[in-house]
């Protein structure tokens, strides 16, 4: 079984920053790419940056310039910093792992930007 386990939301005032983290545990190998996406409410959830096994990233147009995501391949954790934070960021952020054996997907960590 496979747990993912994010953390660093919160409420952060526009401009701010905020570094969410996650965390794999369990029956997890050879990763291949580490996701993360967001869910506003009462919308779809959307992938907001990628990050492959070789260290190729990728960004959702939104964002491109104000986040960046990261991985510690020895933790199996996977970061997204976020910068200048707009409302329209606000969401819950989710954690997305694919491996050899499937997707899995943590229960996320709220965002919300406020002044």
């Amino acid at each position: 079984q496979v747990q993912l386990v994010e953390s660093g939301g919160g409420l952060v005032q526009p401009g701010g920053s905020l570094r969410l983290s996650c965390v794999a545990s369990g029956s997890i190998s050879s990763i291949i790419a580490m996701n993360w996406y967001r869910q506003p409410p009462g919308k779809e959830r959307d992938m907001v940056a990628g990050i492959h096994a070789d260290g190729r990233t990728a960004y959702a147009h939104p964002v491109a310039g104000r986040f960046a995501i990261s991985k510690d391949n020895a933790k199996k954790a996977v970061y997204l910093e976020m910068n200048s934070l707009q409302p329209e960021d606000a969401a819950t952020y989710y954690c997305n792992v694919v491996d050899s054996s499937g997707s899995y997907w943590g229960k996320g960590t709220l965002v919300t930007v406020s002044s």
